[in-house]
Parts: structure tokens; sequence; C-alpha cells
């Protein structure tokens, strides 16, 4: 495999790479972008959404239970405003009262109670036997005695069973004080609360100051847990903070799940009611949208790279025909530059030929002019044939090396890469243009260096090369004469060549196009605009470079530099000369 093709090769699947990663690139990102905006303005509404139902429900609920328990008050100061202590302390009267109370709210109102400023229950009313009960180490007592009214935790008290007490305090004729206390049925009113369920995890439950449940829903979610104490804890910084407002957050459960919790207080700030949900259970919703928009995303990403393979394979199989097509138009305008090249050798080296024919014309005219003068003697005769047999065969051997080298450059079309002696090219070059540069009075001048490296290139294509510029050097110079200096020396790393000539030199406004192609400085009809510019491809494809510098009136400088790479060194002992020719 030849390197030029290892090069295209590569070429192509470089471009094949960029194509792909620039159609992803330019497609992937903005669709990403986009996606994820609209996901994330989504998932921000979402998620508000559900804070925001999660407030209507607590704040619904939470009214509801303040709701029971202001009503149930208002009933038992209704009593004691109306009947007062004459009617109440009477248990007969009492007794009616609940079964009033009974009638109209159910199991609302499981007992009442009459209590003095001591502690002890005067009259009762109830399905218990606790008649002249002392409630004076009861906290609900202590707390009571204080108000004017009270609504107390939930708690066992005496007959070990979960309720609370409502109390209402009203001074007697004596000045002293006395209550109506109420006992509320727990299982009525839990009811307002453990019935509350969202989904497959929500819940809600009534929690105290000291973190103490008040309710507990009877079908309690195995996965769910309730550390209420710290609960109330995290939720509650200061209670005038949250006061008749709703409080959201997020906190780990004691199994390491994130629940959302919902908050507010009740009963003048005595009680939390509080909403548990699992963060994936409130937003299953939102975590179902989020798996199909990945998917559908993963979906477009695929389609995306699908249509980047086949668009990039498309396009590199049109780049690589079409670099096909433009290498065989190069090679045609290559050819067609070789054969303007060899024109224009062919005209020069006209010179060289005619010279040493005009003398074995002349030798031949001679000898037949000896043949009719047979007068002569036979030892002039013989020395003056066998000088012009002489000068035939020496003329006739320079024609034929002459036509030789003319041949062998019109020949040399292979682009072979091979180990080439530039001193060697140079010198054949200069050899077959040393007639034109003594008809143009033109003196060739050489600075060679010692040791100089072969080089891995194409002896054909450098060959041309250095013709190009050896012949433009001596176009310029065709009418006033002057001096073509050749420098050949190992520099940095590479071997720099250095054509200058003492002609009329390049405008400056000429020089950024004179490797243009089809840009040609000479007259109409005398050159083909495209040996500069092939010059320039063949030494960039070498991986080196070709400059110029020029002075209008002083001359014109050609510098080509070349990388050694792989250059094998040959020892050459070339000196410094100059020629005329």
């Amino acid at each position: 495999m030849s390197e030029e093709y290892t090069k295209s090769a590569n070429y192509l699947r470089s471009l094949n790479r960029n194509i792909i990663l620039i159609i992803i690139v330019t497609s992937l990102i903005p669709l990403t972008i986009v996606s994820s905006t609209i996901y994330y303005q989504f998932r921000v509404s979402y998620h508000e959404k559900v804070y925001e139902h999660l407030r209507e429900l607590v704040h619904s609920h939470t009214q509801n239970v303040d709701s029971f328990l202001n009503e149930k008050l208002a009933d038992i100061r209704f009593l004691t405003d109306i009947c007062g202590w004459d009617n109440l302390h009477n248990e007969n009267f009492l007794r009616d009262r609940l079964m009033a109370l009974q009638k109209d709210f159910g199991r609302d109102f499981v007992d009442l109670g009459i209590v003095n400023a001591k502690g002890e229950q005067l009259a009762y009313a109830g399905p218990f036997l606790l008649e002249k009960v002392d409630y004076s180490k009861a906290e609900w007592f202590r707390r009571a005695i204080q108000s004017d009214y009270y609504v107390s935790d939930v708690f066992l008290g005496i007959r070990g069973l979960p309720h609370f007490i409502i109390t209402v305090r009203k001074t007697n004729a004596l000045g002293g004080y006395w209550i109506l206390r109420a006992t509320i049925d727990f299982v009525e009113f839990t009811t307002l609360v453990e019935n509350i369920r969202i989904g497959q995890t929500g819940f809600a439950y009534i929690i105290n100051q000291q973190g103490e449940l008040q309710t507990k829903p009877t079908a309690l979610p195995d996965i769910a847990t309730i550390d209420s104490e710290k609960i109330y804890s995290e939720i509650v910084d200061k209670r005038e903070e949250v006061a008749d407002k709703v409080r959201i957050a997020l906190l780990q459960d004691e199994s390491s799940h994130e629940n959302i919790y919902a908050a507010s207080f009740l009963k003048n700030g005595d009680w939390l009611f509080v909403y548990q949900q699992r963060v994936v259970d409130a937003f299953s919703d939102l975590n179902k949208t989020f798996l199909i928009t990945t998917a559908l995303m993963i979906v477009g990403f695929l389609v995306i790279i699908s249509m980047a393979v086949f668009l990039s394979r498309t396009v590199v199989r049109r780049v690589a025909r079409s670099e096909q097509e433009t290498q065989m138009m190069s090679k045609k305008v290559v050819e067609a530059g070789k054969l303007a090249s060899v024109g224009e050798l062919a005209a020069g080296i006209a010179h060289e030929i005619n010279n040493p024919v005009a003398i074995m014309v002349e030798e031949a005219g001679w000898m037949g002019d000896l043949l009719e003068d047979m007068a002569l003697e036979k030892g002039q005769d013989q020395a003056e044939f066998e000088r012009a047999i002489k000068q035939i065969q020496t003329q006739g051997k320079r024609c034929k090396d002459i036509t030789h080298k003319l041949l062998s450059f019109a020949r040399q079309t292979d682009a072979t890469i091979e180990d080439v002696d530039i001193l060697r090219l140079l010198e054949e070059l200069i050899e077959l243009s040393a007639q034109r540069a003594k008809y143009a009075m033109v003196k060739i001048k050489t600075d060679f260096g010692d040791n100089l490296p072969t080089l891995k290139v194409s002896a054909t294509e450098l060959l041309q090369v250095f013709f190009n510029l050896i012949n433009n050097a001596l176009d310029a110079m065709e009418k006033q004469g002057g001096d073509l200096s050749i420098f050949c020396h190992r520099e940095n790393g590479s071997i720099t060549i250095k054509v200058a000539d003492t002609g009329g030199g390049i405008p400056k406004a000429n020089l950024d196009r004179i490797f243009d192609p089809f840009f040609s400085t000479k007259p109409v009809g005398k050159g083909t605009g495209l040996g500069l510019s092939i010059c320039y491809g063949i030494i960039e494809k070498m991986g080196g470079k070709l400059g110029v510098e020029s002075a209008v009136g002083k001359g014109t400088t050609f510098t080509i530099s070349i990388p050694l790479k792989a250059g094998r060194r040959k020892k050459r002992n070339q000196k410094r000369t100059d020629t005329d020719a």
C-alpha cells in the first residue's frame, strides 16, 4: 500500500469521524438543553403543584379538626351559660343534657362531669363509675383551673382508654370556681384524621408539643414509620413562624426512605397536624414522565447518531470520488506541465544539437571535396580523412548524449518514492541548461554542501521542480544576461535549495499570486501558468516548503526546504565552483 493511499485513507477516516462528531454535537447538545430545560420547568411546576395540593389538603383537614374541637367546646360553654350551676350539679339534669348531646352529635360526647375547685367530681353522667372521683392531681385539672376553657391532650386516664377532655371554668355565687368536664370519644375524633390517604403511602396524624402522637392511623402502611419527636423538632423551628401556615419539609425516616411532610398547627398551637408520604409515591407521575422523557431522548439520540453515521458515510464517499477525480485531473495537469517543460527544454537543447550537427555537415562536405580532389598527396589526404571522421564521431556522440538526456527526462513519469541524490539531479540539469545559459550570457554559479544525505522522494517530481525554477531564471535573464546561483546545503534537519537570478524581479503585487494555477507573468503563449503551482504542490506533498523573495531590478530567489526524515547519508565531497557557460 502506497504512502499516498495511506494518507488518503487516514484523511477520509478522520473526515468521517469529524462529520459524525459535528452532527452529534450540533444536534444532541441543543436537544439535550431543550429537553432538560423543558423537564426542569415541568419538574418545578409539578413539585409546586404537589406542594400546593398538600397545603390545601392539610389546611382543609386542619380546619375540620379545629371546627370539630371548637364545636364541642361551644356546646359545653352553651350548657354552662344557659343551665348554670343550679341545674348542672344535679345528676339527673346532667344525664338529660348528655343524652341530648348524644342525640345531636352521636358518640362524640362520652360523659359529662361537674368538678369543684378542689378537683372533686360532684356530679357525673356517663357509662362509667366515676362519681366522687378526685381529679386534683390530674394534669388536665391543673391546666383547666387556670383557664376559662381547656382542651387536653389525648391520654389514658383512670379508665385506661385513650380520650381527651374539654373543660369550661365558671365562677359560683361564693366567688369560687367550678368546672364542667366533657369526655370526647377518641374513636370518633381520630376518624377525622386516620382515613386521610393519598397514593400508596400517604397518611396523616396529630402530635402534641412533646412529639407525642394524638392520633394514629389504623391502616398505617407497613413501609411507613413515625418518629414523632424528630418530626416535630425538624418541622417546627419557632412556633410563631409557622402559626396558621403549612410547613413543607423533606426528611428521612428510620428506614432511610425520604418522606415529604406537610404540617400545620391545631388547637391554638398545641397540636400539630402532619401529613406524611413517601417522596417516590408523591412524585410517581413525575418519575414516570422522567422515564418516558429519558426513553424518548435515548431513541432520539440513537436516531441522530444513525443519521450522523449515514450522512457522514455519504459525504465521505462523495469526497472520496471527488478526490479521485481531482487526483486524476492533477495527474493530467502535471503531465501537461511536464509536456510544456519538455517543449521548453527541447527548444533550449536545439542549440546544443544544432552545433554538432553543423560541424558534422561541414566535415562531411569537406570529405566530399577531398574525394573529388584526387590530386592531393596521399599522406595529407589520410590525415584529413582521419580528422574529419573523428570529428563526426565526436559530435555524433555528443548529439546522442544530449537526446538521451532529453528523452530520459521526458520519460520519467513514475512518481516512485526512492533514494534520490539531489546533487546529481542538479548537475544533470545544469549540464542540460549550460548551452542555453551560454547563449543568454548567463553565468551559472553553484554552492553545494558536503556529505549531503539522500532523500526518500520522487526523483521525477523533484527534477521537474528544479527544471522549472532554473528555466524560469534563464527566462528572466534572457535579454540582458546575468548570474544564476544554485545553493544546496543542509540546514536544521532539512536540505535547503536556493535558485537565485539577477533578472528584472517580480512586482510585489504579483508575489502573493505567483503560486496560483494559471497565473503567469510571461507573455501570452509562452507560459502555461502551471509550472510554479505544480512545483508548490510537489514540495508541499514532500512535507517541505517553497518560498520566493524578489525585488524589482535586483532579481528573484526561490527557496526550497525539504525535511530529511529517513534519508540516508551519502558522502560526497563537492567543492564550491563557478562555471562559465
